[in-house]
């Protein structure tokens, strides 16, 4: 907790290298596009297919849609996305700082009279957060897109029956419940991933060590915090 208040006590006070936080975004965000295009058009492929069989045993086919938008945005999109991103973009800002600590890097910019919460880690913290979002965004449409694709090729609904009964049947709190838990995801995604790599120990060994503690980390932190973010928006707009 000590270490996130330095975050976000630098934040606050405007010590932000703008510069750098969109560098980070770059290779955070970017370089993550792809993965989640391809991952989240996969899912919303499987998710229409399973719904498709599922529904046609009761005569509900034509529920195809809303099954995939509201899963998708709900759960599914924020939760896979944020995996996607752990496992790529964190594991990537725990190994870089990593690698600084353990050539003692972060010790030079000390000496150097920079505090390095503030140069290496607030730009990526802030790019985590301003990154996850966006592609969340993306993985939504890209599931959607997937989820159209079978509805309208293999399950064969009219084309603009699928569409309506998507816009339809998705409300303001759908999407804006996904974009709360998303929020809450990547802050919990940075600040593992960044206080693993900034306190990592051992040499290289430490580095893979502490990397795959990261993730591992992150993973389990999204799943329980999903868990207890869906009882308390369902408590409150159902």
């Amino acid at each position: 907790m000590f270490f996130l208040g330095e975050i976000i006590k630098c934040i606050l006070q405007g010590k932000v290298r703008f510069n750098e936080v969109l560098i980070q975004m770059y290779h955070q965000g970017v370089q993550s596009v792809l993965i989640v295009i391809l991952s989240s058009l996969a899912s919303g492929v499987v998710l229409g297919l399973q719904g498709s069989i599922t529904l046609q045993r009761f005569g509900a086919r034509e529920f195809i849609a809303p099954l995939v938008g509201l899963s998708l945005l709900r759960e599914l999109s924020p939760v896979f996305t944020a995996f996607i991103f752990s496992g790529k973009s964190g594991a990537g800002i725990t190994a870089e700082l990593g690698t600084m600590n353990t050539h003692e890097q972060i010790q030079a910019t000390r000496v150097l009279g920079v505090n390095p919460i503030e140069f290496l880690v607030v730009p990526r913290f802030l790019a985590c957060v301003l990154v996850l979002p966006i592609l969340v965004v993306i993985s939504e449409l890209v599931g959607i897109t997937g989820g159209y694709l079978v509805g309208v090729y293999q399950a064969k609904l009219p084309s603009a029956i699928y569409i309506r009964q998507t816009i339809q049947s998705i409300e303001y709190v759908d999407f804006f419940s996904g974009m709360i838990k998303t929020f809450f995801f990547s802050i919990i995604v940075a600040w593992v991933c960044c206080y693993q790599g900034f306190f990592t120990k051992g040499g290289a060994l430490g580095v893979g060590q502490f990397t795959t503690k990261a993730v591992a980390m992150s993973y389990m932190a999204v799943i329980l915090s999903n868990a207890v973010l869906t009882m308390m928006i369902l408590t409150v707009w159902g």
